[in-house]
């Protein structure tokens, strides 16, 4: 009788929307954080849109490496999209409410894009592993049959994965509190607000980050291992210094794009309150690496900086051309 009046209570209190504060502990001048995540939103639409249009005009760049390159300018544009709109009206317009239903999809849909991040990351050190260390077998090996099925792999791999995450977010109870201290719908930061165990939540969001994610590192890492191996064997110092400068790039993008989300996981394991460093950590970790990767790349890479320079000045030549007809009508 008794639990049927607590599910009774339940039922007739539970939320219907939830609310995003923001970053915690500085509402009253979290504004002012706007305009550099602003910056950073239209530094990444950019940049990610002169990578594909560079790759798709210069013939040179058709090649397996450039696809896994664009494929990963598309997740990192629809990463920064699912929730940089929302964050901007919250500081901007105070649109801090979000119903249930839309918050379970930007929670799936950013670990959609974080996991098929992820295994982009594993293509393009596949790839990176054959052009060195079997160059002969690497047209045969890593052709664009083998672009298309990797990456067919990586997205069922993503979307099927995750489709738990916001399912099993969405059988807890919210019945009282819908206050989340977050610019974003976080599994865990969602999760925490309801008023019945979310243990099994937990659980599956560090299955998810430390086994699926893990082993992905994993491999990253094998591959650059054997890498390694290889040229440290190499008698010229130039030759070793060419198969590495191709991979430099990539390891910069790798160490911050899993350091923040090991820093991310511990803090949540541990338990701790709710801070800004890590509510700010996830929300850079979502959109710096949208702008950087193709700056990084561009500045690694000798066709790719050309491109983006080209491309780059005519776009500018092209908004003052228009701005001046703008004025003069």
């Amino acid at each position: 009788m008794l639990q049927d009046l607590t599910l009774s209570n339940i039922s007739k209190f539970r939320v219907s929307e939830f609310i995003l504060m923001g970053f915690p502990g500085i509402h009253a001048w979290q504004h002012w954080l706007s305009l550099p995540l602003a910056l950073l939103y239209l530094l990444a639409l950019t940049a990610n849109i002169l990578i594909l249009v560079i790759i798709k005009q210069e013939a040179t760049l058709h090649q397996p490496m450039y696809y896994f390159l664009g494929i990963l300018a598309v997740v990192d544009m629809g990463l920064a999209t699912t929730i940089m709109p929302k964050i901007l009206a919250i500081l901007w317009f105070s649109a801090k409410d979000i119903s249930l239903p839309e918050c379970f999809a930007q929670m799936y849909v950013i670990h959609c894009f974080v996991v098929m991040e992820s295994g982009i990351f594993v293509c393009m050190a596949i790839d990176r592993y054959v052009a060195i260390c079997r160059p002969l077998q690497y047209p045969s090996i890593v052709t664009d049959s083998f672009v298309v099925k990797a990456t067919v792999v990586m997205a069922l791999r993503s979307t099927l994965t995750t489709i738990p995450v916001p399912v099993m977010a969405a059988q807890r109870h919210y019945c009282s509190q819908n206050q989340i201290e977050h610019c974003l719908c976080s599994n865990l930061g969602v999760t925490h607000l309801s008023c019945d165990d979310r243990t099994i939540n937990s659980i599956y969001q560090l299955f998810l980050a430390w086994t699926l994610m893990g082993s992905d590192l994993g491999l990253i890492f094998l591959s650059y291992s054997l890498i390694l191996h290889l040229v440290l064997k190499l008698n010229s110092a130039e030759a070793a210094s060419k198969a590495l400068s191709t991979c430099t790039s990539h390891l910069i993008l790798i160490l911050f794009f899993y350091t923040i989300i090991v820093v991310i996981s511990i803090t949540h394991s541990a338990a701790m309150t709710v801070s800004l460093i890590p509510v700010l950590l996830n929300v850079l970790h979502n959109v710096i690496p949208p702008a950087l990767n193709p700056m990084v790349y561009a500045l690694k890479n000798k066709e790719l900086r050309q491109g983006l320079y080209k491309y780059g000045v005519k776009l500018i030549f092209e908004i003052l051309v228009l701005r001046q007809i703008f004025i003069i009508t």
